[in-house]
């Protein structure tokens, strides 16, 4: 009797506990993937990466699969070379059409920044872009209104900003003209 009794309380419970409408993990991600699609001709700038088309790269991708993805997004690159004094240590980089730098070490990504094109450089066949609301050539207000907005105060750099803990950038004439993940160059 206590066995069946137990047993009954045990199916109760179990069965209170599905509501049939709530999806499993599994069906959450799934989700969540196709919400993320980017479209073949877009570059995605993620504080933890980037994304060229269907290829999704971290921190520590190898430097000839990022820039291979980046080269059928963008365009072949416009131009690369080595930063031997950066205070993270060498850093190789690789500029590429529409105002985007690939920063590597020991041949694996270790950040990227979005800048205004330099003179001369031609337009990319894609579009680079910051998952959510701002971009380069955003307005200061913009910006300012982001969630995880905060100034770097003292700046050597110029006027210097985070939205969060993992994405910076710089603001001249009231618009973004730079922004930046993972290991930089920077002098300050």
């Amino acid at each position: 009797m206590r066995i069946a009794l137990f047993a009954l309380a045990g199916a109760l419970a179990l069965s209170g506990c599905d509501s049939g409408d709530v999806p499993s993990p599994a069906e959450r991600q799934q989700g969540q993937n196709e919400q993320q699609a980017v479209p073949a001709n877009v570059v995605v700038l993620r504080s933890e990466g980037l994304t060229a088309g269907t290829e999704s790269f971290f921190f520590a991708a190898g430097q000839k699969e990022v820039e291979a993805a980046l080269g059928r997004v963008l365009g072949a690159p416009l131009r690369s070379g080595e930063n031997a004094e950066c205070g993270a240590g060498p850093i190789t980089f690789t500029d590429f059409p529409n105002g985007l730098t690939a920063h590597f070490q020991d041949e694996r990504l270790v950040g990227w920044n979005w800048h205004l094109a330099q003179d001369g450089d031609l337009p990319g066949s894609g579009t680079v872009k910051l998952g959510g609301d701002v971009q380069l050539g955003s307005a200061r207000s913009l910006v300012e209104a982001a969630p995880g907005y905060s100034p770097v105060e003292g700046s050597t750099l110029g006027e210097e900003f985070a939205l969060g803990d993992r994405i910076g950038g710089f603001v001249a004439a009231d618009k973004v003209e730079m922004l930046y993940a993972g290991t930089q160059c920077f002098f300050r």
